[in-house]
């Protein structure tokens, strides 16, 4: 299973993921890709995300049996913490 959530692109590379995942909602993408499928893609949304932002989470063999990327400036940052996934919010005074 792979989400892909992205911000701010353009909607030639939404239409592009749209042809691999499903767009329950602007930005969200869900599928279930191989391994090279999503490394390919996520590469093309690195590419092209300019001034928007990324961020893929997909099935991974760990504690929590996910991982996550992210690219781009984000409110929410994945943080390891012992080798589990956290997500730290951003506040006014961290900026």
């Amino acid at each position: 299973m792979v989400v892909l959530i992205v911000t701010a692109v353009k909607p030639g590379l939404r239409g592009e993921l749209s042809r691999w995942m499903l767009e329950p909602q602007a930005g969200v993408f869900v599928g279930h890709l191989s391994g090279r499928v999503r490394d390919k893609l996520w590469e093309k949304v690195v590419a092209e995300v300019k001034s928007g932002s990324a961020m893929m989470i997909h099935s991974a063999r760990s504690e929590q049996g996910f991982a996550v990327r992210c690219h781009g400036d984000r409110a929410r940052l994945p943080m390891d913490y012992d080798g589990l996934v956290l997500i730290a919010r951003r506040t006014a005074r961290a900026t």
